[in-house]
């Protein structure tokens, strides 16, 4: 894993001023002249338990100059695709699946009828006072824990038509939820949130579990995990104040290059794929998302093991490979490989709080 692209473990702004900070940014890459270590190397250390961050985190600088408003922006990683982003005392979410019960996925015993659950232990020390929960599509690894998590604080719902159709048969008042499609952008006071639509990622058979969208209520409250469908898959960007910065989160591993095009966010939190059927995935994405100055897999960890250590990686997902292709198509790109127990600052460097040492540890 290159370390010259400092590969690090541990309404949208105004496109000059954006412009203006990825120019330091990469200018600051470019400059920095740090050793090579191949990503497998990387993993290996991690998986020692060695912190890999300390000759990448100086490499630079973070070279952006923002004010306060940036300087209040911090990030957690939920697993699987899910965040939490703190702008001061404000609170989103984004597909924040936190009960990780076991369905037999990541066993090779996959059963379709596993009940629906949610645990308010495992959900609630992890998402403070949520004003907003945005919602990718509506399978049960994005949803499962939005029905409680908005009955329980009062936070509006960002979503599909899917979506809110599923959630007001699981109780959630109608009031809360906000149907999209794709195209809105969305100001809540500060914090923007421009919803793109994009589509959902492709096993070997290009095809995936559970497709179709609903358009009417459900007969019956969902009750299994087959009962959730896809419903459309949307992307969204995040903006935090005049000052950025602009994170631009997805769901699954597939994108609509069209849609995505003229985003230029300062933060890619982009899924893994498991397969190969979408073509050229990573360099026709960063380069329709014009090369940000950080990108963040995700989706790449086995999400049926409490979120209380480090990530375990799902096998299915080459995270290495990941890595190689954005170090290769995008030199100026710098790559977080993020950990549960570590909060992030507006750059993605770790702040120092949570339980983590800025990520990358495997097991």
């Amino acid at each position: 894993m290159p370390q010259d692209r400092r590969v690090t473990h541990g309404s949208t702004a105004p496109s000059d001023r954006r412009f203006d900070r990825r120019t330091v940014l990469r200018g600051a890459a470019l400059g920095a002249a740090a050793p090579l270590v191949p990503a497998t190397a990387v993993a290996a250390a991690a998986t020692g338990g060695t912190d890999v961050t300390a000759s990448t985190a100086s490499a630079g600088g973070s070279g952006r100059g923002r004010g306060a408003a940036a300087g209040s922006v911090s990030f957690r990683w939920l697993g699987t695709a899910g965040w939490r982003v703190d702008v001061g005392d404000r609170t989103v979410l984004f597909d924040p699946y936190l009960t990780r019960f076991p369905t037999g996925l990541f066993a090779g015993a996959f059963d379709p009828r596993t009940p629906l659950r949610s645990r308010p232990e495992a959900v609630d020390p992890h998402i403070g006072s949520p004003e907003l929960v945005l919602v990718s599509h509506s399978h049960w690894d994005h949803l499962a824990d939005v029905p409680h998590i908005a009955r329980t604080t009062g936070a509006r719902v960002v979503g599909t038509e899917t979506t809110y159709h599923l959630l007001v048969a699981l109780g959630v008042d109608a009031g809360q939820i906000s149907v999209v499609k794709g195209g809105e952008v969305l100001d809540f006071g500060g914090i923007v949130v421009e919803v793109v639509p994009s589509l959902h990622s492709r096993n070997k058979k290009c095809a995936y579990f559970a497709p179709g969208t609903l358009n009417a209520p459900p007969a019956t409250a969902p009750s299994t995990i087959s009962d959730l469908p896809e419903g459309d898959t949307l992307a969204f960007q995040v903006t935090a104040g005049a000052d950025g910065p602009s994170a631009f989160l997805m769901g699954a591993s597939d994108f609509s290059e069209r849609a995505v095009q003229g985003l230029r966010p300062d933060l890619a939190m982009v899924a893994v794929p498991a397969a190969t059927a979408t073509h050229r995935y990573v360099p026709r994405l960063l380069r329709a998302l014009d090369h940000p100055a950080v990108t963040v897999p995700v989706h790449w960890d086995n999400f049926e093991v409490p979120l209380d250590g480090s990530p375990e990686r799902d096998p299915a997902m080459d995270l290495d490979g990941f890595v190689t292709q954005v170090a290769q198509v995008s030199p100026t790109t710098r790559i977080v490989v993020p950990d549960y127990r570590t909060v992030y600052d507006a750059d993605m460097r770790s702040t120092g709080s949570g339980s983590g040492r800025g990520g990358g540890l495997f097991r």
